[in-house]
């Protein structure tokens, strides 16, 4: 792989999968507003999952969940907002994970209600 943007997809491709395998219901990927996007949108017994995908080739630039910072949080969130008026989502729980994919050490960390 030789761009970010294809380790990105892949790793997306990877959470998917492993969401899945979970008994995730994917409902929709790379939900996008002018002010951010969502990687994928999920929902786990009742609740609906927005979740942020990190993917590193290696960690010498730090853990991916490190790169989700207020900034991001906050885009996340408007992104959010504007799915959950969009699908007049009302009475439903949600809730923000992260999930950080190591593509060299085939390893995938979950982190639920990150933020």
């Amino acid at each position: 792989m030789n761009s970010n943007v294809e380790i990105g997809r892949v790793g997306e491709d990877i959470a998917e999968y492993f969401l899945s395998k979970k008994g995730y219901k994917i409902i929709e990927r790379n939900y996008r507003k002018r002010f951010g996007e969502i990687d994928i949108i999920a929902s786990d017994r009742g609740c609906i999952v927005f979740v942020e995908v990190k993917t590193r080739s290696s960690i010498q630039f730090g853990y991916p969940a490190q790169a989700v910072d207020h900034r991001k949080i906050k885009k996340i969130m408007q992104t959010a907002n504007c799915y959950i008026a969009q699908e007049g989502i009302f009475d439903e729980e949600i809730r923000f994970d992260v999930i950080e994919v190591y593509i060299a050490q085939k390893k995938i960390n979950h982190i639920e209600g990150a933020f």
